[in-house]
């Protein structure tokens, strides 16, 4: 990656949120980890990178599209996926380096072809264009070989950000589950990529793991119609972005152990099992590529018991970048023996202990929201899952507690997709009733956005 002069990447800040106050005996603290990147958008140049000045980081596309015979059911969905695709491309920021991908049971290039990426202006976004009318229907579905082309594809071009678009209608039913997570396992941590299902017959679970393992976002486009623009918000998106690899680093002292660390906004997502070391005492967990935006992260941090009045730092928060090859400025990024950058924005989380019972009781606002935010997502995802199992009561209770958690944190939205699922009763006691019928266009909404979040309320 190339190093990064001052004026090229947002600037980043870390706030830290937490009620640092523990009774006597207490040894969890959890604190919320706020990561704010600003100043960025597609302003900057990178020092010694290969793009013209004020057109952004060097970035490579790959859009993979559905060409599964089911594609052709109804043959608008076909035409509506070129369509799209063609706005993708026409939003592609002159210089950057992109690939069109035909995905059936194998994948293929569609544009340019030759095993590279080509390089947009007005002409290859035109002959993009003029490929993908030759795009047909027919054949299975293994995604699978799509990203693996992607991510060889993506590789082959020097730059520094990398990101995939991928569209499916359908089913992974022409590999099998290990062969998909096989390909995710290679493409973790060398591209992002961004998941759509179209229509109603693909699988929620396959389409938000693949964004998840990827580190992107999931969503349905349950209408054809509305693809062209969504893709053109998901490549604008991506040509937002700045800085590649960011990796929040964590450093305990000797005797704290952390419990776990995920993403509470704008999406819940676990990073616990994601962490590589980078030193003594110090893990690494993948956050994907930034632009201008604001994430925050929900860090547990078990510490050795302490006397009263006792005070120690139980973690310490920063971001870096790798660095292959190594520069000036970087330290040494621990097993991986490459480098890092450090981004330069640090926070601290603390443990107090008192005998103070108001102190140490007290829960912290963004600690406690965020808390009810992942269970929110929980219980809508095991909700769906007990209806479709069949346990009526079940279901009804999970999804009356999701309705009960969207209300009182003001998750306007996904109320508003419970509300297609279950009558509410009464929000504020979780009170509802499953609706005898409901649209499955509907239940693959709640499910695929079950993990958005809402921040806190000011």
């Amino acid at each position: 990656m190339a190093n990064f002069s001052k004026s090229s990447v947002p600037q980043f800040s870390v706030d830290v949120y937490q009620n640092e106050y523990l009774p006597e005996g207490g040894r969890e603290v959890n604190a919320i980890v706020t990561v704010t990147a600003t100043g960025g958008g597609t302003v900057g140049t990178a020092v010694g990178a290969s793009y013209a000045p004020g057109q952004g980081p060097a970035a490579g596309v790959a859009i993979m599209v559905d060409c599964s015979g089911s594609m052709d059911y109804p043959p608008t969905k076909m035409r509506n996926a070129r369509d799209a695709t063609a706005a993708a491309v026409d939003t592609l920021r002159d210089g950057t380096h992109f690939a069109v991908i035909g995905g059936t049971h194998v994948a293929k290039e569609v544009y340019p072809g030759g095993g590279r990426l080509a390089v947009a202006d007005r002409s290859t976004r035109e002959q993009a264009k003029q490929a993908l009318r030759r795009l047909s229907a027919g054949g299975g579905t293994a995604i699978g070989t799509w990203l693996r082309l992607a991510d060889r594809l993506l590789s082959s071009a020097d730059v520094t950000i990398r990101h995939g678009i991928l569209l499916t209608d359908g089913r992974n039913e022409h590999e099998s589950p290990e062969d998909l997570k096989a390909a995710l396992d290679s493409c973790a941590g060398r591209f992002t990529c961004d998941a759509r299902g179209v229509g109603t017959d693909w699988e929620v679970k396959e389409v938000t793991g693949i964004a998840s393992a990827l580190l992107g976002t999931a969503d349905i486009v349950a209408d054809p119609t509305g693809l062209a623009a969504d893709f053109t918000q998901m490549m604008e998106t991506a040509m937002g972005k700045e800085v590649a690899d960011v990796a929040l680093r964590l450093w305990t002292p000797v005797g704290t152990t952390i419990k776990f660390v995920k993403q509470v906004a704008p999406t819940v997502e676990a990073l616990t099992d994601r962490r590589t070391e980078a030193g003594p005492r110090a893990g690494d967990y993948p956050t994907g590529s930034w632009g201008d935006e604001s994430r925050d992260y929900h860090i547990c941090v078990e510490v050795p018991t302490a006397g009263l009045g006792q005070e120690m730092l139980a973690a310490r928060v920063s971001l870096v970048v790798p660095q292959p090859g190594g520069t000036s400025g970087s330290s040494a990024a621990g097993s991986g023996g490459g480098s890092v950058q450090n981004l330069g924005a640090q926070g601290l989380i603390r443990a107090v202990w008192t005998d103070d019972m108001v102190a140490s009781t007290s829960l912290n606002p963004q600690v406690a929201h965020y808390t009810g935010q992942a269970e929110l997502a929980q219980a809508i995802q095991q909700g769906l899952d007990l209806r479709k199992a069949g346990d009526m009561d079940g279901a009804t209770a999970k999804l009356g507690r999701a309705v009960q958690l969207a209300s009182a944190s003001g998750n306007a939205d996904t109320a508003k997709l419970l509300a297609k699922v279950v009558d509410v009763v009464d929000a504020t006691t979780g009170t509802v009733r499953l609706k005898a019928k409901v649209e499955e266009a509907d239940e693959m909404t709640l499910e695929t956005r079950s993990t958005k979040t809402v921040r806190v309320k000011k």
